[in-house]
């Protein structure tokens, strides 16, 4: 039988996504892609694979995979999670692993992933990337269109995701220092492209505003919830193209940015747009989290740009190869029952 991760369980949104298959928008076809393609990229860095290399996203909780290959090597980058290798499907308790590091498991071993802490989602690469077709030239799902992917869905217990290699090469593992995946104070946008729908009083309000992202948020877009905005000139436009980022105001003057699975285009005045050095964060945000946003120049997205791309390429620079006989040993060691009824020096009696 081909080498695969078997899903024993999938967790509450777990898809296969790269960086997105820009230029076919003409088409009405989606860019799709991750939601924190920062941390697909340090994903992948750490597994050894091309930054676009496809993964998988885990949103909120994570799944339960088994390994049916020789070995694999597996790298986990995003947002805090209980990350815990099982010797086997009937186990119930095994070894923990961090975020931001690489790991190889044996035929057998299992993954289990619980809640995400800190962020929204998690990205999980390995080494050598999945067998899967591409579709326009990305092998990301897009669910409300039913392509691309693992079968056009979300995972579901018992699906086999097929690999590309049957064991993992022969290196150290690795962890990445340094990466800052923190949220921003306030996220940076510049006005439009519709802010003629909007009065000056009303987008300065936008501004000095927080709001709360709200249950209906998925990958299409986050939904907020706080001040209402009243629209100056009426809330439909002629359908024009979307960009990422983009905040759109409909009827109900609540706020939507537009995310990885946004449509091609829309009819909703869009009062300002997220710059893309920020979307990246803006993917990480959790419902129920706050945020707010701030006024930036055209001129200042695009140096801050210049940075972020400049960061995202020196990534690489940022792996540190993992050595047992190191000071990594500590952190497992708490793991272990070293004193006669202690079973792990991290909980709290």
């Amino acid at each position: 039988m081909s080498p695969a991760l078997a899903v024993l369980a999938p967790g509450l949104l777990t898809t296969v996504q790269d960086l997105g298959r820009p230029g076919h928008q003409r088409l009405g076809v989606p860019v799709s892609g991750a939601l924190d393609p920062v941390s697909l990229r340090a994903a992948n860095a750490l597994a050894g694979n091309a930054p676009d290399a496809g993964a998988l996203e885990v949103a909120y909780v994570g799944p339960t995979l088994e390994v049916d290959a020789d070995d694999v090597r597996l790298a986990f980058a995003g947002a805090g999670a209980a990350i815990e290798i099982l010797p086997d499907a009937a186990a119930m308790s095994g070894r923990r692993e961090e975020v931001m590091r690489s790991v190889r498991l044996q035929r057998g071993e299992v993954v289990r992933i619980g809640s995400l802490a800190g962020g929204a989602v998690l990205y999980i690469a390995v080494e050598g990337g999945f067998d899967l077709p591409p579709v326009l030239g990305s092998v990301s799902i897009y669910i409300r269109g039913g392509f691309g992917g693992f079968k056009g869905r979300a995972l579901v217990a018992g699906d086999r995701l097929p690999l590309r290699r049957t064991s993992a090469s022969d290196r150290d593992e690795c962890r990445l220092d340094g990466l800052d995946l923190g949220l921003p104070a306030r996220f940076r946008a510049v006005v439009g492209p519709q802010s003629d729908y909007f009065s000056e009083h009303e987008i300065a309000a936008f501004f000095d505003s927080d709001y709360r992202v709200a249950a209906g948020s998925d990958r299409m877009g986050m939904r907020l919830e706080g001040r209402r905005l009243v629209h100056a000139r009426g809330f439909n436009i002629a359908s024009d193209a979307i960009a990422p980022g983009s905040i759109q105001v409909a009827g109900s003057g609540q706020p939507i940015v537009l995310l990885a699975d946004r449509q091609t285009t829309g009819g909703y005045p869009k009062i300002a747009t997220v710059i893309s050095a920020d979307l990246a964060a803006l993917g990480r945000v959790p419902i129920g989290a706050r945020i707010a946003f701030e006024r930036v120049s055209v001129e200042t997205a695009h140096a801050l740009r210049r940075a972020y791309v400049a960061e995202i390429e020196a990534l690489g620079g940022r792996i540190v190869p993992l050595r047992p006989e190191g000071g990594e040993v500590a952190p497992r060691l708490l793991d272990h029952n070293l004193i006669s009824g202690v079973v792990d020096a991290r909980m709290i009696w």
